[in-house]
């Protein structure tokens, strides 16, 4: 990442790295406003930061009435937070008005199963409508999430497995991961929450990070990562890890010095070695870190502008103008 790739382009480090969660909280955005707002980031100029909408079993019926319901092009409210990004990376310029409209394409869905494999079977036939991107699956008991994924989940679809932090401490992190090993699924692991309780440490989340490292265990997070830098929220006196102090992390395999990673608060800093990663060590850091879901999909690339790893979008939609 030493140099920029040109306006307008999003590197590497950063495609595909977040998840549309926004009905999900804090965000907590109607399902009829979502739909019509995550089709206009996969319109925008940084549609390939962007991956799928995740949506919770228990709404796919909603979701699919927003998607009859909804207007081929994005609302306005969809469009004026897309601008809010490219004030943040650029003055001026113009949109790619050549790419498709909003509502050209199927829409992806990430599937969310806080319910576990019970849920499985009938979510999937609710799905159907939709391209499904993957499945996220909780559980307290990893081999059986894993069995009844092998047994249901189509061909090619991916699937993650969130275990509760609680079970994942001292000799319960090991044992969960090695059974995902031997799967095809990635891990999931909860960054953060509603409560401070929700929010694990440094050293508990680089325990987590490095583990998957030394064996080559994808794995994506959620909640609590939707600013790039650590750092102490104003409001709520939470504690959140930032997504850049993780995708820096990402790549160690001694934990002492991933959690000095993760507590590192200076956006400088981080924007420094993000810039001097070598393409191997982009690589590497997102076949291990693949995703995290975030409420708000233009925070997180505000404040990659902000740190000057966003290059200005050449040219903008017309729509942000």
């Amino acid at each position: 990442m030493s140099a920029l790739p040109p306006g307008g382009v999003i590197p590497e480090l950063f495609r595909g790295l977040f998840d549309d969660a926004a009905v999900f909280p804090p965000g907590n955005l109607p399902v009829v406003e979502a739909v019509p707002a995550h089709r206009a980031h996969r319109a925008a100029w940084y549609a390939e930061a962007v991956g799928p909408l995740l949506c919770g079993a228990g709404r796919l019926r909603e979701l699919a009435a927003a998607v009859v319901n909804s207007p081929a092009a994005a609302d306005a409210s969809a469009a004026t937070d897309s601008a809010a990004v490219t004030a943040a990376a650029a003055e001026g310029g113009t949109a790619g008005a050549d790419g498709p409209a909003a509502g050209d394409w199927p829409l992806k869905v990430g599937l969310v199963l806080p319910g576990g494999s019970t849920e499985l079977a009938q979510a999937l036939a609710a799905v159907a409508p939709f391209e499904l991107a993957g499945v996220e699956l909780a559980t307290r008991d990893a081999a059986e999430a894993v069995a009844e994924l092998d047994r249901l989940l189509p061909p090619g679809v991916p699937a993650a497995v969130e275990v509760p932090r609680e079970l994942l401490r001292g000799d319960g992190l090991d044992a969960v991961l090695d059974v995902l090993l031997d799967s095809p699924y990635r891990a999931k692991f909860r960054t953060g929450g509603v409560v401070a309780e929700a929010f694990p440490d440094e050293d508990e989340l680089a325990a987590f990070l490095t583990g998957c490292a030394r064996r080559g265990l994808p794995y994506k997070c959620t909640a609590g990562l939707h600013n790039a830098v650590r750092h102490t929220d104003p409001e709520t006196g939470f504690e959140h890890h930032g997504f850049l102090n993780v995708l820096l992390a990402a790549q160690e395999t001694d934990r002492a010095t991933a959690a000095t990673v993760l507590a590192e608060r200076d956006g400088e800093v981080l924007a420094k070695a993000a810039r001097a990663l070598t393409d191997r060590q982009v690589t590497v850091i997102r076949n291990s870190f693949t995703a995290f879901g975030t409420c708000s999909i233009t925070e997180p690339l505000g404040d990659l502008a902000a740190l000057g790893l966003l290059p200005p979008p050449s040219p903008l939609h017309q729509e942000d103008r």
